[in-house]
C-alpha cells in the first residue's frame, strides 16, 4: 500500500513540475529588429522570435504565412510580394519586400514553434522611410 503511494505521489509531482514548466503558444512572440526601414524594391524586413520568460531567440521556427500591407495608414488593400530569405542568425527571420511608398506597413506573420501546440500570429507596424 505504501509502495503504490509512494508511485502515486512521485507520478503527480512529475506531472506537476513537466506540465507546469512547458510553455504555452502565448509565451512567445515576433519582434522587429529595426522598426525603421529603407522605402523601396528589395527592402529588407527582419524580426526575432522570442521566447518571453527568458529573453532568448527561437530558431527553427516554420513561418508559414506572410502578408505586408499599409493597414496602419488606413490601405490595407495596397499589399507588397513578400518572400523569406536565409537565416543569417538563430532566431533571426528575415524577408525581402518591396516597400513601394514611405510610411507605415503591417508585417503579419503565422509560425509553428517546433515542439509546441498551436500556432504564433503576430502581427508588428513598421515605418518605411525614404
Amino acid at each position: 500500500m505504501k509502495r503504490a503511494a509512494a508511485a502515486a505521489f512521485a507520478t503527480v509531482l512529475f506531472l506537476t513540475t513537466h506540465s507546469s514548466a512547458r510553455a504555452d503558444i502565448a509565451d512567445y512572440e515576433f519582434r522587429l529588429v529595426q522598426t525603421d526601414v529603407k522605402q523601396g524594391n528589395g527592402a529588407i524586413v527582419a524580426v526575432r522570435l522570442v521566447d518571453k520568460r527568458s529573453g532568448k531567440a527561437v530558431p527553427d521556427a516554420v513561418i508559414f504565412a506572410t502578408r505586408i500591407d499599409m493597414a496602419p495608414d488606413g490601405m490595407e488593400t495596397m499589399a507588397a510580394p513578400i518572400e523569406p530569405l536565409p537565416t543569417i542568425e538563430p532566431g533571426v527571420y528575415r524577408f525581402r519586400t518591396n516597400l513601394v511608398m514611405a510610411g507605415r506597413w503591417r508585417l503579419s506573420l503565422g509560425a509553428k514553434i517546433q515542439g509546441e501546440a498551436g500556432t504564433i500570429e503576430n502581427r508588428l507596424v513598421l515605418k518605411a522611410m525614404p
